[in-house]
Order: C-alpha cells, then structure tokens, then sequence
C-alpha cells in the first residue's frame, strides 16, 4: 500500500486536522475507566509539538447511556500529554471556526463528538462525504489532514475519510503501527495465528484468508471458534453445548469450518482435551479428552494438556498474532486457558494481541509492555486480518494518489 505518514509532510506551524479515537468504557458517573487508547495516540501528538492540532474523536453512539460530550476526554489527554488540550463545544459551527482561527503553534484543541453530527454516522464514500458541511466547513482553516483512529477506518464515516479528497492527508503514528504490525503475519515465516472467543465468523473469516499463505506456519482455534472447529471434525460435543452453538448461528460456520479441515487440516491445531464446569461447583474445574466427549456439562476453557502444548507452540513462534479469548475467561476457574496463552505470546519474538476482551486480558495480567503490539482495534483488526479493505486506509492510498504532485505546499 502506498500511503503518506508524517514522515513526508512538514507539520511545523501548519494547523492539522487529526481523527484520534478516544471511544473508552465510561462508568455510570461519568468517568473514563480505560485510558489505553488515549496512551495510544501520544507518539502522533509528540510528533506534531510545532503544529497547530485539531482533535475529531467520539465517544460511544447515539441511544447509549455513554453517550456524551468530550470535556471529560480533553482532561484526561490533557494529563497524559503534559499540554494544555482546550474542549470545544462545537465541531463545525462559528464557535469551532473561531477556536482554531485562535490557535498558536503548539495548542491542541478537542472538537465535540463527531456523532453529535448525524451525517457522521452515514456509510458514504469519500467524494460523497466531501461535500457535506462539515468538510466544507472545516477545510478552508486546516492544512493537513492525519487519521489516526485504526479502530474506526473499517467504517466509510464522514471523520474517517471525508477530508481525504480535499486536504493531504496522512498516517498518524498509531495507525501506522498498526498497519505495519497487523501487516507483519503476511511477510514474515513462521507465523502463527491464535483465534478463539465466541465470534467464529470472524476467525473463520480470518483463517479462510490466510491458511494458503506459506508464511503461516499454524493455526490455534480455541473458545467457541474450537468448539465449531470439533464438532466440524466429527466430535460429538454434547447436546447442552451443540444446542447453544445453534442458537448463535454456528451451523453455517461448522460447514465452513468442515471444508478448511479437509483442505487445510495439517495446518490447523485443534484442542485435545476441554475444562468443563462442575454442576456442584461452577467455578470448578472438570478437564476431560476430547475423546471422552459428549458430555452434558458446558465446556468452558480448554484443558489442560492443551494449555502446555499451545504454549509451548506460542513460545517458539517468530511471530503470534493472537484474537478472542481461549474460554470463559471472565469465570472464575476458566480465565486459565486465556491467561497462559497471552502470557505464552510475551516470549515470541513478535507478538500481536487483538483488540478486545484478549487486549483486556494482557492488561489485567499486567504483561502489556511486554508485547509487542496491542491492536486498538477489534473490528478494524479482524477485517484487516481477513483481508477486507479498510475504508479508512484505503481513503488514505487514494489521497496519497491525488495529491502526490502537490506534496511541495505542505513539505
């Protein structure tokens, strides 16, 4: 992909335009509870010292309880960048305008909620975005435009790529890492793909793009996408659980599963024995070989055996890129799985985790900065990784496209 990073444009004194993505999990008070994604952005903001910034970013969506505006968002950015970062309750109208006219190089100011707006929330393309007000509105007073919000650039909206075809518009750090990260399973060998948690679309949407790929040396299916994935192999799971997968839509998915094991199946490591739950002691571990299965209790975890053998799979990889929990990790006495592997990811030579419940996971254990890459997408991810086009890159490629020959008046 041929793209623009803030490498090849000059920010000094030039008033930039960034798409930042501070969507975080927010108490019934009204408190951020997860500054990750806020931690995320600090390389783009330490880069752009000499510029006049302007921050788009949302929280939450129309209808939900945190839906709200973003001064509680410019305090907490404010603190972790040790700069002055100003609210602003507008986004496009006289009070916004008047705002960034005001600036001096090295202010930052924070825009209200992008989908305050209602056309911010329209799957457009880029052209047709281009002509709504706030792009004309915004445009005549900025002079680059940076995305920087990964998790958002698998969705056509109107902050993500309206710019692109009317100002230069760039790769903020973040999302370049995150390209160049997520990139990194499809260039180097002996990669080693781990996909679990109970969305088995999405892994099986992952495996289908990257089985034939000679630089993927396996493929590790473990929660709910393991349990498509055995009973696609001819395991007799149990009614409780073959009932449950049902009611979520896993038939389809265990077809499709079913053909990836006949054409990929030497590629492709399935569990060798679950941790179901005790109907005495839920939180108690009962660990049974998938040949001991059907069973009529709820498989929970993978089991034991398993742990020590995708382990020490994950400890010898040159790179892990691992999505979606291992079990029910949120249960007590069935977070072991998740806990291992993630742990088992800090001892490859390049690890990838996820956005999501297994990035919370990484956190919670306290072991984050020894992985290499924590995606701050979960949806975005899990496109890239499927071989999806993101709009929010792909705006980024075409901008590059158009304003290649025109680099001079903002280097």
């Amino acid at each position: 992909m041929s793209y623009l990073t803030l490498d090849d444009v000059s920010t000094s004194g030039k008033t930039v335009l960034v798409r930042v993505d501070l969507n975080s999990p927010m108490s019934p008070d009204g408190s951020i509870l997860d500054d990750a994604r806020f931690k995320s952005h600090l390389p783009t903001l330490r880069d752009l010292t000499d510029s006049r910034v302007v921050l788009l970013a949302h929280q939450s969506r129309p209808g939900k309880r945190d839906f709200t505006s973003m001064q509680i968002h410019a305090q907490r950015l404010q603190r972790l960048c040790g700069r002055t970062v100003t609210y602003v309750d507008d986004i496009f109208g006289s009070h916004a305008i008047n705002a960034i006219e005001s600036m001096d190089n090295g202010d930052i100011i924070l825009l209200e909620n992008t989908r305050f707006y209602s056309e911010e929330g329209l799957s457009r393309s880029p052209e047709e975005h281009a002509t709504t007000i706030m792009v004309k509105r915004l445009t005549p007073h900025v002079d680059i435009f940076v995305n920087d919000a990964f998790a958002v650039s698998h969705r056509s909206q109107l902050s993500v790529i309206g710019f692109t075809t009317v100002l230069p518009s760039v790769a903020g750090r973040l999302m370049e890492k995150e390209i160049k990260s997520l990139g990194r399973g499809f260039s180097k060998e002996g990669t080693v793909f781990v996909l679990g948690g109970i969305k088995a679309n999405d892994s099986i949407d992952v495996i289908e793009n990257v089985a034939a790929r000679s630089e993927v040396e396996s493929i590790i299916v473990t929660g709910l996408v393991a349990n498509v994935f055995l009973e696609a192999n001819g395991v007799d799971l149990g009614k409780k659980n073959s009932d449950f997968m049902n009611s979520i839509g896993c038939a389809a998915e265990t077809k499709r599963a079913h053909k990836l094991l006949a054409k990929y199946g030497d590629k492709i490591e399935l569990p060798v024995d679950v941790a179901c739950a005790d109907p005495a002691d839920p939180n108690k571990r009962v660990e049974m070989s998938v040949s001991e299965l059907p069973t009529d209790l709820s498989i929970n975890d993978i089991g034991l055996e398993t742990i020590i053998l995708f382990s020490e799979k994950i400890r010898n990889s040159q790179t892990v890129i691992m999505n979606g929990p291992a079990g029910l990790f949120e249960k007590e006495g069935f977070e072991l799985g998740t806990k291992e592997l993630v742990t088992a990811a800090t001892k490859s030579k390049f690890s990838i985790v996820g956005g999501g419940h297994i990035a919370s996971e990484a956190y919670a254990l306290g072991i984050e900065s020894n992985i290499s890459h924590i995606s701050t997408g979960g949806g975005a991810c899990i496109d890239f990784l499927s071989g999806r086009t993101l709009p929010g890159i792909e705006a980024l490629v075409q901008s590059y496209a158009r304003f290649k020959s025109k680099l001079h008046a903002v280097t």
